[in-house]
């Protein structure tokens, strides 16, 4: 029997709330497989721990996490610390320690969702962004000088790699490879001179290795712009990693709530933890009120157990999260009147029912 070490991140807000429900599922599949234990540590890592202690994890933190297979992650965030503190100090140093590089962020209208796009009803659509995560716009590079004065000058240097840019693209290709043989390459080339060009140059010395696969690039706003016209269309776009950000949130807003999105922060080559957590932030709004939907970090357990080669149960899971929806069994964010628990309840019923027929 296969037993995987899981850190558990809560961190702030709803993320300790949705986080059990996300265990719960773990545990009722684990039960299903019969050959997979999940064994959990628990992190304080959070604002609150920055409050009392100055940091988000303590200085050794990247070496605890190192020891556990996986991180599963709740939400981090909190509008007494900058955003910007919170992020740096946690998530982004866990991503680029484990060279996390692949942010895996799917998209797919949901039985019992209805998508914003309702005026102009899309066909079915699944698709998946695949997010650069450890460099590019996101580079701890720049500067400020003469603070606060009249010419104050702010520099932030975007950095590109051949390695992290090659890797990454690959990884998008390898993807539509098992899927519908079709990746699309955001780019901003037409106003932005030197890294976007390099990017595409890239892409397409990656994309000549697949022959099977159909691709292309598309600058970032005419492809924002197709999303919301024809989603239908895309299997795999691959991106920067402020494209690639911007573009999966859009991607989460066409499924109908973002309380609903996944991903995963995966290092391909298995020899480093990776980390699953939702889209979604703290929501300090209604943290405590046990009204969190928890979709999002239950349908991150389906992308950890996929990651573990367990596909057939992780479709199960993404089945019994659609059988709830599709009944009604949903939090006030979409319509319903159910709570947090009451939902990830109904999930490992459904499931369990599932593995019973």
């Amino acid at each position: 029997m296969d037993t995987l070490q899981i850190a558990v991140i809560p961190g702030d807000g709803i993320g300790s709330e949705v986080i059990d429900e996300g265990i719960k599922v773990l545990d009722a599949a684990a039960k299903i497989d019969g050959g997979l234990t999940f064994e959990y540590t628990s992190f304080p890592w959070s604002c609150q721990y920055y409050f009392e202690h100055g940091a988000m994890m303590p200085s050794d933190g990247i070496q605890t996490l190192a020891n556990f297979h996986h991180i599963f992650l709740g939400a981090v965030g909190w509008p007494t610390v900058a955003d910007h503190v919170s992020l740096w100090g946690l998530l982004i140093p866990i991503r680029r320690s484990f060279e996390q590089y692949v942010n895996l962020r799917p998209t797919k209208l949901l039985r019992g969702m209805e998508s914003p796009l309702r005026a102009f009803p899309p066909k079915d659509f699944v698709f998946s962004i695949v997010r650069e995560n450890t460099e590019g716009e996101y580079s701890d590079m720049g500067g400020r000088l003469h603070s606060g004065q009249e010419y104050e000058i702010v520099v932030q240097n975007t950095v590109f790699t051949r390695i992290g840019t090659k890797r990454i693209i690959k990884a998008a290709f390898d993807m539509a490879s098992h899927s519908r043989q079709y990746v699309v390459g955001a780019t901003k080339s037409n106003g932005i001179n030197y890294t976007m060009p390099f990017w595409d140059e890239i892409f397409h010395e990656v994309a000549a290795q697949y022959p099977s696969v159909k691709a292309e690039l598309m600058h970032a706003d005419a492809l924002a712009a197709q999303f919301v016209l024809k989603p239908e269309v895309f299997d795999i776009v691959v991106a920067s990693n402020l494209l690639g950000d911007v573009l999966s949130d859009l991607g989460s807003a066409l499924m109908g709530s973002i309380g609903i999105a996944p991903s995963a922060n995966i290092n391909p080559t298995g020899q480093k933890p990776c980390m699953f957590e939702p889209v979604h932030g703290s929501a300090p709004d209604i943290a405590g009120k046990g009204i969190a939907n928890p979709i999002g970090q239950i349908w991150s357990a389906k992308m950890l157990l996929d990651h573990l080669g367990k596909t057939e149960l992780g479709n199960m899971v993404l089945a019994a999260i659609e059988d709830v929806m599709e009944h009604g069994t949903t939090t006030p964010d979409l319509g319903g009147s159910a709570t947090t628990t009451e939902v990830g309840d109904v999930i490992v019923a459904q499931l369990m029912k599932r593995a019973r027929t």
